[in-house]
């Protein structure tokens, strides 16, 4: 029986970093399935919106996942339930792949002190690198590994954390073209499977959209566009970024079809790159 409740809902949600708010009466709910871009400038609140959502920072407003108040969870409840991955970042210290990816099961563990991973943990962290292409280098310390295969590890954490939704911060940051693909297709398929969703935060307006079923566009904090990505309207994308955004793709799209169907000195079509 379907619930009554959407699965994630925050209602007049305001969060920041001192007495005046960042992010102001933000409301939206989510649905099962569901993958809600943000987007917009610089400094507009997009990263302090996932932080308030996590609770890192106060907030107010309502905030509930299945009805229920996140605020009420304690911090072991809320890593079951929500997870999230930030861009890469440099690491210093020696984790094996599997060891980095076996931390996502620490909430789930029944007590705070002395707690291990049991063969069930292992059995979920196993699934998870081998659904990434990871199984080979479990046992290789991270510090080797390239930024693309660091981030695929980072996923395989946060999807072995098995939470209900996922709040994403730039997670395609520093990864070269094939990565970045690569990830985006990883999180549609994680969303596919029931009882799921995702927040994203993208710069890259092409993998905003190609991630996305729904945008929540902001300026200084607040809404201007909420709905369906195929809804929203380019000019409201140029008036917050204060560049003409459809001359610019149209330009981008011109520079590649000229790339892709360049002919060479006997006039025979070169095949795209």
């Amino acid at each position: 029986m379907p619930s009554e409740h959407p699965m994630f809902r925050i209602d007049s949600f305001s969060c920041g970093y001192g007495k005046a708010p960042v992010v102001k009466d933000i409301s939206f709910t989510l649905s099962p399935g569901q993958r809600l871009a943000l987007l917009g400038p610089n400094g507009c609140g997009k990263t302090t919106l996932l932080r308030g959502i996590m609770g890192i920072l106060s907030s107010s407003g309502n905030i509930e996942l299945e009805g229920q108040n996140l605020r009420t969870m304690t911090i072991r409840e809320r890593g079951r339930n929500l997870a999230m991955l930030t861009q890469m970042h440099s690491v210093s210290f020696s984790y094996t792949v599997m060891e980095t990816v076996l931390l996502g099961r620490y909430p789930h563990l029944e007590s705070r002190l002395f707690s291990s991973p049991d063969a069930e943990d292992r059995r979920i962290a196993e699934e998870q690198l081998k659904k990434l292409g990871l199984w080979q280098e479990r046992d290789k310390p991270i510090t080797e590994l390239s930024g693309g295969q660091l981030q695929r590890v980072l996923l395989a954490r946060t999807f072995a954390q098995t939470p209900r939704l996922i709040l994403l911060d730039e997670p395609a940051n520093h990864l070269d073209l094939k990565y970045q693909v690569e990830l985006v297709e990883d999180l549609k398929k994680w969303t596919g499977e029931p009882g799921r969703a995702a927040i994203g935060v993208f710069h890259d307006l092409d993998l905003a959209f190609s991630f996305a079923d729904t945008v929540l566009l902001m300026d200084q904090g607040k809404t201007v566009f909420l709905g369906k990505t195929a809804d929203l309207e380019p000019e409201a994308l140029s008036r917050v970024f204060g560049i003409d955004v459809p001359g610019y793709m149209r330009k981008s799209r011109l520079r590649w079809e000229t790339l892709t169907n360049r002919e060479d000195q006997h006039g025979n079509l070169q095949k795209p790159l």
